[in-house]
């Protein structure tokens, strides 16, 4: 009977150490967490990602497209009637199915960026796959604009050493973010995305992630208003970024 429960005991043990084994190599290949996406940090490179501007005037808004079609034609009118024009980071496939509702982004005068060409894990990806990634979807991307991008922003933020490195070898500086609305979430009503962003106690040179969802296009006007009520204009990665 003893030697009966000490082999269940056993079998307890193993299991467990097993399942701390795979949590703890979990969270080494994924390196930590901004929202519910995974973020990896590099280790063996001086290239950073940016979070964060210098130029305390302005508050980056960036919109990742690679959906939410029906929303963009709200957002762009709500940019217009606002005078704000913010850094849209599009994906070569979405730029490839969609040219007219890119070319209209392109002619509201708003910056484009690149989200690489498929919405994909880049962190994932080796520095070749990483180059491939980025590189096809500046070629879409510039089959509707002369200006070549010269900002990335990894799909959900997920990068390793090898996408910083091929982004910067492409002439791309790596962006993520400081503000998340997480407005992607179920629950994010435009309440809640406007305390998510509106709370947060540094809002000068900040990077704002953003999606082309109904609920954020409803957020929109109020963030715009009450961020300039605050003495911060809502504009592009440049703006935050130059002297």
């Amino acid at each position: 009977m003893i030697l009966i429960i000490n082999k269940k005991m056993i079998n307890v043990v193993v299991a467990i150490v097993l399942i701390i084994v795979f949590i703890a190599a979990a969270l080494f290949i994924y390196g930590r967490k901004d929202g519910a996406r995974g973020v990896y940090q590099p280790t063996n490179t001086e290239i950073k990602p940016i979070s964060q501007g210098i130029n305390g005037k302005y508050i980056a808004f960036t919109m990742n497209v690679d959906w939410g079609n029906e929303v963009i034609p709200e957002i762009l009118a709500v940019l217009k009637e606002k005078n704000a024009k913010i850094t849209f980071f599009v994906t070569g496939r979405w730029a490839k199915e969609y040219p007219e509702l890119f070319q209209s982004i392109i002619k509201e005068g708003h910056e484009i960026g690149s989200h690489g060409y498929h919405h994909l894990n880049y962190g994932s990806l080796n520095q070749a796959q990483n180059e491939e990634e980025i590189s096809l979807a500046e070629k879409e991307i510039m089959k509707y604009t002369a200006t070549k991008p010269i900002y990335f922003a990894p799909p959900s933020g997920a990068y390793s050493d090898a996408t910083l490195i091929a982004a910067d070898k492409l002439g791309y500086k790596t962006i993520l973010w400081s503000i998340d609305t997480i407005d992607w979430r179920q629950g994010s009503t435009e309440g809640v995305i406007l305390q998510r962003v509106l709370e947060k106690k540094q809002h000068e040179g900040a990077i704002v992630l953003m999606h082309p969802m109904p609920e954020t296009a409803k957020a929109l006007p109020q963030l715009i208003d009450s961020l300039r009520e605050k003495g911060v204009e809502v504009g592009t990665i440049t703006n935050i970024l130059s002297e």
